[in-house]
């Protein structure tokens, strides 16, 4: 398996607090897709594959509807799309991306946080070098499938990673790969459980238990902000 794989594994912490930030931030993501693409699902790639995110979450299809309903109203906030970049305690390198409609509350918000912690936020684009920008989708297994033929074809659009993990076939490959992946899964009628987008550390830091103790809270500090939508970090696994 690879640096994919083995980041999977790694990561412990949850990616959001409970249903309802989750549910509040995947509408956000809708809203945002349904901006930039319209909202029908048929003609708007990214729109199908967040409802199938909406619900893989369990997320009720009402929702759905109104989150797409509102973001055609004129009353819908304007969300915007922004990553922020910088170092917690003990140099871990760390990258929030957030949807938000009021800029400049969060980058106060994720300066503070940062600060408080010993950290400090850096300029856009610093951790590049860090990280690599990845897509990743989740498809459902069947007898039909082969995953070893699957993963040859799937070579051809972009794909650099495919394992199996649990009843799912997990697919990674690079960000700018999303459009086409998706693409092909559609076409050939495989199944799309659920497709996002992941930030994986090309080397992870070893810290001590106090030190993951104080780089956690900070993470779980970022995750609780209703901006946030998500959270990476090079902090190693405690079972790597």
């Amino acid at each position: 398996m690879g640096r994919a794989f083995e980041y999977r594994k790694a990561r412990k912490l949850k990616r959001w607090g409970n249903m309802a930030r989750t549910f509040t931030k995947i509408g956000k993501e809708i809203a945002i897709a349904v901006k930039q693409g319209g909202p029908e699902p048929s003609n708007n790639t990214r729109l199908r594959v967040l409802i199938q995110n909406a619900k893989a979450a369990n997320m009720p299809k009402e929702n759905v509807e109104r989150a797409i309903k509102r973001a055609v109203s004129k009353e819908m906030d304007n969300y915007k799309e922004m990553v922020y970049e910088g170092y917690g305690p003990y140099g871990i390198a760390i990258v929030v991306e957030t949807a938000t409609d009021n800029t400049t509350r969060t980058v106060a918000n994720v300066r503070s946080y940062f600060n408080k912690a010993g950290g400090s936020l850096g300029t856009s684009g610093c951790l590049d070098f860090l990280f690599e920008h990845k897509c990743v989708f989740r498809v459902a297994k069947s007898e039909s499938i082969d995953v070893d033929e699957l993963e040859l074809e799937l070579i051809d659009v972009g794909v650099d990673e495919l394992f199996e993990e649990d009843e799912q076939i997990v697919i990674y490959g690079p960000f700018e790969a999303y459009g086409a992946i998706q693409k092909y899964l559609e076409e050939h009628g495989i199944e799309i459980v659920s497709g996002e987008f992941e930030r994986i550390p090309l080397d992870l830091k070893e810290v001590t238990e106090e030190q993951r103790a104080s780089i956690e809270k900070l993470i779980e500090r970022f995750e609780e902000d209703e901006d946030v939508t998500n959270v990476f970090h090079n902090m190693k696994g405690e079972e790597e």
